[in-house]
């Protein structure tokens, strides 16, 4: 404990902008303007000033694109039931998951319609989220607690995501994926494009063993010889079957857009569409090295302002 208390005091001298790193200190300047409020925490979580009037890094030209490029349609975007309609359009409603019910509160959800298992998830947030693998011991007290905690908060002020300002909260059940080979959970697949085309990808795995690992890949699944935030898989993941289709359906998806990470499952030879994400950590997880920090930062083509 003393020696966590050091550390602490160590970043604190070191970055003595790690304050507003706190939730709570976040959650108490609201009052701040956007460009202000973002400079202060990507101080805090970066470790150097952000610059928002000739903007390079990757993660710097996504706090830019949060103040500037405002289209409305992100909203619907980022609506994790919204979406699946406008997906549907363009891909096939058999790449979208099957939706089981969508309510405004927890005591609407009539459980016994329910099949044996599912996903809860928050229609406006990220990690609003609970998996049912069997009803009978689902813990639901403390589905309600993580559902109700996530529904009460709006995403937006914490890191000033602008399109989930308005996203209206709601729960979304969705049909359970099975998992291949024995996971424990499924890999995601996160297909990073710049400008409506495909760049790069990268993969979750571990997050059920609560160890997240983050591996990047180019477009031919060579591995990219970076980090960020997380550590590399100690095995890496093998190049999904319908990587092909994954790619091509993402920048389908994504036209017309300077960024979005554009997120899909694969399971028994099928894929399925996830979720659209217009920053990424945020903007605010540091690379290793961070040459590629700039590197990526290139990919982005900011939009000229009116």
């Amino acid at each position: 404990m003393e020696r966590n208390k050091m550390n602490e005091l160590a970043k604190l001298i070191k970055n003595p902008f790690v304050v507003f790193r706190l939730p709570k200190l976040q959650q108490r300047m609201r009052w701040l303007p956007d460009g202000f409020y973002l400079k202060l925490v990507y101080r805090a979580r970066i470790g150097r000033p952000l610059n928002l009037n000739n903007p390079k890094g990757f993660n710097e030209k996504l706090q830019w694109l949060k103040l500037y490029d405002r289209n409305p349609l992100y909203t619907r975007l980022v609506d994790k039931a919204e979406v699946k309609p406008w997906v549907a359009e363009r891909i096939g409603w058999e790449h979208v998951v099957p939706t089981l019910g969508v309510w405004g509160s927890f005591d609407e959800i009539d459980f016994s319609a329910l099949p044996e298992r599912f996903v809860l998830k928050c229609t406006h947030d990220s990690g609003g989220l609970a998996i049912c693998r069997d009803r009978s011991t689902f813990d639901v007290a403390a589905a309600r607690r993580k559902i109700e905690r996530s529904l009460a908060n709006n995403y937006f002020w914490s890191g000033r995501e602008w399109p989930y300002k308005d996203v209206r909260p709601r729960i979304i059940a969705e049909e359970y994926l099975d998992p291949e080979g024995g996971q424990a959970d499924l890999t995601d697949y996160k297909v990073m494009c710049f400008g409506g085309q495909a760049r790069c990808e990268f993969t979750c795995t571990g997050r059920a063993d609560g160890d997240l690992r983050v591996d990047f890949f180019d477009t031919e699944w060579n591995p990219l010889p970076f980090t960020r935030h997380y550590p590399n898989a100690d095995v890496p993941p093998e190049v999904p079957e319908r990587l092909r289709d994954m790619v091509a359906m993402a920048e389908r998806l994504s036209e017309g857009m300077p960024f979005v990470r554009v997120d899909f499952y694969e399971v028994a030879g099928q894929y399925y569409f996830g979720e659209m994400t217009f920053y990424p950590g945020c903007g605010m997880e540091e690379f290793d090295p961070e040459c590629w920090d700039e590197e990526l930062g290139s990919w982005i083509e900011l939009p000229e302002l009116d």
